[in-house]
């Protein structure tokens, strides 16, 4: 869990000193785009132009940002036109490693042995966090973005000329309202189970965990009312809360404390994972070995011990009950 500076790796955990204990996530570094036709995306300098082939993801499994790419590169049918290497889940004092067994591919694209050469072949100086997921650039030879909630936008619109056109995760008009609720998730959920995972201070543990559960018990009564989180309709709203909740009880209420309540205690959020993880092309983009291997194995400062637990028992296979949204009474 550590960094590069100035292009030399450093093995060094969180710093939450300066910020009375709390976990502050780093903005990501790499913001550009990808587009239909090369040009530089709003506010930005540089464009990529969208081609098949040209561009591969560095993921890990037990990632839930990495996850969402996967999830979009599934159902977008993008599978043939984005090449993917997988790391392996143990996170240890190289950080993201490439070593090529246990479900993980190793580095398909250079051959490297650590994620942070990649981030280095990109950029020698870079001084930074070295975070999953990446978009690289075969032709540039460069990072295009290692920032999530971009790199599923434009998996989403930019390649629809090889992948499935039909599929709009992020349509015009229910933007607005996806924004909205995506900045209640990632904040309180996203973020707010390592916000909580993180902290060392009680103060600032018990002020991610209260922000957790209210926004949790804000999306059980929206989702007693309606299928999805927005327009009746799966949206880019629902992966990017899906992959926080498929990890909250085998991992976070365990290891990151949040153990209020479980996902299976809430019936509506625990149908609506069910709902979601059932979409044809999901359930094989998750995996609870490396999710549940990296987070106990990986984090020495909150399980020194590296013991992975056995359980929960789990089935999101399990019939769940929001079929009946929308149908005739």
């Amino acid at each position: 869990m550590g960094l590069l500076v100035e292009g030399r790796w450093q093995d060094r955990w969180y710093e939450t000193a300066d910020n009375g204990g709390r976990f502050v996530r780093a903005q990501s570094q790499w913001r550009d785009w990808v587009t239909p036709d090369g040009a530089p995306a709003e506010g930005r300098t540089r464009g990529f132009k969208a081609e098949p082939g040209r561009y591969h993801l560095y993921v890990s499994l037990a990632c839930p940002w990495a996850h969402r790419t996967l999830i979009f590169r599934a159902l977008k049918g993008l599978e043939d036109a984005i090449s993917v290497s997988i790391v392996h889940h143990f996170m240890g004092a190289h950080g993201w490693t490439f070593l090529a067994e246990d479900g993980a591919t190793g580095d398909t694209l250079h051959g490297l042995d650590f994620l942070h050469q990649v981030y280095s072949k990109a950029d020698p100086a870079y001084s930074g966090r070295v975070t999953v997921p990446v978009l690289w650039d075969r032709k540039e030879e460069t990072i295009v973005s290692n920032e999530s909630s971009e790199i599923i936008r434009m998996l989403n619109s930019a390649f629809d000329e090889w992948g499935d056109k039909s599929v709009d995760f992020y349509p015009v008009a229910l933007r607005a309202e996806i924004d909205r609720v995506n900045a209640l998730v990632y904040p309180a959920i996203n973020n707010g189970v390592y916000r909580a995972g993180f902290a060392t201070t009680q103060a600032a543990y018990e002020e991610a965990f209260e922000e957790l559960f209210s926004a949790l018990d804000n999306l059980e009564d929206r989702l007693s009312k309606q299928r999805y989180l927005v327009g009746g309709r799966i949206t880019e709203a629902d992966w990017r809360l899906f992959t926080t909740l498929v990890r909250f009880d085998p991992v976070y209420v365990g290891h990151f404390k949040c153990n209020l309540r479980r996902i299976a205690d809430y019936p509506n959020l625990s149908n609506y994972l069910r709902d979601l993880y059932q979409v044809p092309g999901v359930s094989k983009t998750v995996n609870l070995h490396h999710i549940k291997a990296h987070y106990y194995g990986s984090h020495k400062t909150i399980n020194p011990t590296g013991i992975v637990p056995v359980g929960p028992e789990l089935d999101y296979g399990a019939p769940h009950d929001r079929a009946w949204f929308g149908k005739a009474a």
